[in-house]
């Protein structure tokens, strides 16, 4: 397959002392906590952009913050790339490593430190999956609100570098709204502290610049992270339409009357068979789209929400609303939603998109998307959390045919290209990784983009840090020595 995304050219100074540094790096790190052999290296070598993969030098799975840092520091001492690792759950590359780089993996960090009701707030290690922090907190009433799909797998430390996002933040806000402070190592292996369980701390929001930096900026180790008290009760309500269009509009006239649920979630017909055949969810199968909207208070609360919602929906020309009558059925509604990327993944390959649009928008994206997908002759399944606007078009394809597997990455481009022209943003909560690195200057300016980077050489000036990742590899920060690429890059 001719490959649309460049890579780094390995620096050779490096893949020429793997035996050296392997031999280092053994001296450093317990017993277990370093894989060189090239099958046990395999499972690393990708992570959910399944698209891209190369070879790591090395992973480290370290057990301490103190060895995370030992091994950042000699790496930067020797100018080796460092590619951090959660779960490998990134759809957009972000944890894709290169052959000189040596993988530094949390899996081993996955203690749950501390729950401090009081403060409702939990310390945990960034190997922590997310779901695991509602779940030590569910029989004391409180839960941890961001969600992805992913979150039986995914990390926190996963989370921190994405910001990511998920159904129910709609109401509760993603991943940087729900983080109050992290352990992180930076490039020289120093160790700081940011934040922390007081709700603001004095000078500079590094904590927001951190959330999202994919990464780049050091690798976070613990994170102090916000707990809430779980809602008197919920209730996810299904609402048909005859088309995507009208079911749009009617997520935008929800939100423009200040109506605020704690979800509503798209789907399309394609995503309602495919997830409706593996989840039995009681989705209905005669229509277009399907809205989950999920109401959450007490009784009464719930009601009167649930009646301006259906008043507004009729308007749209609902065809069918159905209410949850019991948490089976409620968490089987949820069921299919959460399993949406899994269950596609039986019936073909895919990628998953990411762009965010303004809710204005929402119904015009999506006739276009249609249209862009005709367009190069492929089938699309539309999911995504669409209170938001954080759109999810799954692009089916036959990964096995390489002209397929093209027209499917520039679909994806163009349906990238489309949302940012709509008002919006490449990435709501997946990344910009390898994936969209190449369309970053569709969105911004250079000067922009200098800027950006500015700031990312300051806390990383050799650019050991994920360096591959975000940044167009021509016409980088000065500050960093750019060694050629190799491959094509996106149009």
């Amino acid at each position: 397959m001719t490959e649309l995304i460049a890579f780094l050219e390995p620096d050779r100074s490096v893949t020429d002392r793997r035996a050296a540094i392997l031999s280092d790096l053994d001296n450093l790190l317990p017993e277990g906590c370093l894989i060189t052999e090239e099958r046990e290296l395999v499972p690393f070598d990708t992570d959910a952009f399944v698209s891209y993969r190369r070879m790591p030098l090395a992973v480290v799975l370290p057990e301490t913050t103190a060895q995370v840092a030992a091994v950042l520091k000699y790496c930067n001492d020797n100018r080796i790339p460092v590619v951090p690792r959660g779960a490998g759950t990134s759809l957009s590359g972000g944890a894709i490593p290169q052959e000189d780089a040596i993988v530094i993996g949390v899996s081993k960090l996955n203690r749950i430190l501390e729950v401090d009701f009081p403060n409702r707030a939990a310390v945990v290690q960034a190997g922590v999956t997310n779901i695991s922090i509602s779940q030590a907190v569910d029989a004391d009433g409180f839960f941890y609100a961001p969600d992805p799909s992913s979150q039986l797998a995914c990390t926190i430390g996963g989370n921190i570098g994405m910001n990511s996002g998920g159904a129910h933040c709609l109401k509760y806000g993603v991943t940087t709204n729900n983080l109050l402070g992290v352990k992180i190592v930076m490039f020289d292996g120093s160790i700081v502290q940011i934040g922390g369980k007081a709700l603001d701390s004095a000078g500079y929001d590094l904590l927001g610049l951190i959330c999202g930096s994919e990464g780049q900026l050091g690798i976070v180790t613990e994170a102090t992270v916000r707990l809430l008290a779980k809602p008197e009760g919920a209730r996810p309500v299904l609402f048909g339409f005859q088309s995507s269009v009208a079911a749009g509009a009617c997520v935008t006239d929800i939100i423009g009357a200040g109506i605020i649920p704690v979800a509503i979630e798209f789907m399309d017909k394609p995503a309602i068979e495919i997830c409706e055949a593996f989840a039995n969810a009681g989705y209905p199968m005669d229509v277009e789209a399907l809205l989950i909207v999920e109401v959450e208070g007490s009784d009464a609360e719930m009601e009167a929400m649930l009646e301006r919602i259906i008043e507004i929906a009729r308007k749209h020309g609902v065809k069918t609303i159905k209410e949850s009558q019991s948490a089976t059925e409620a968490a089987l509604i949820w069921k299919g939603r959460k399993s949406a990327f899994g269950a596609t993944g039986r019936i073909a390959d895919y990628i998953c998109m990411d762009g965010t649009v303004p809710l204005g928008q929402l119904s015009h994206v999506l006739e276009k998307t249609s249209e862009i997908i005709d367009r190069y002759g492929l089938r699309v399944a539309n999911v995504f959390h669409a209170g938001d606007g954080n759109m999810h078009p799954l692009i089916l394809f036959d990964a096995n045919d390489p002209e397929e597997s093209m027209k499917a990455e520039m679909a994806g481009n163009d349906i990238l290209k489309l949302c940012v022209d709509a008002g919006g943003c490449l990435t709501g909560e997946h990344g910009v990784g390898i994936e969209k690195r190449d369309l970053m200057r569709h969105q911004y300016t250079d000067t922009d983009l200098a800027q950006q980077m500015r700031v990312r050489a300051a806390f990383d000036p050799k650019w050991i840090l994920n360096p591959s990742k975000v940044f167009p590899l021509d016409g980088r920060n000065g500050s960093y020595e750019a060694r050629p690429a190799s491959g094509k890059t996106a149009a």
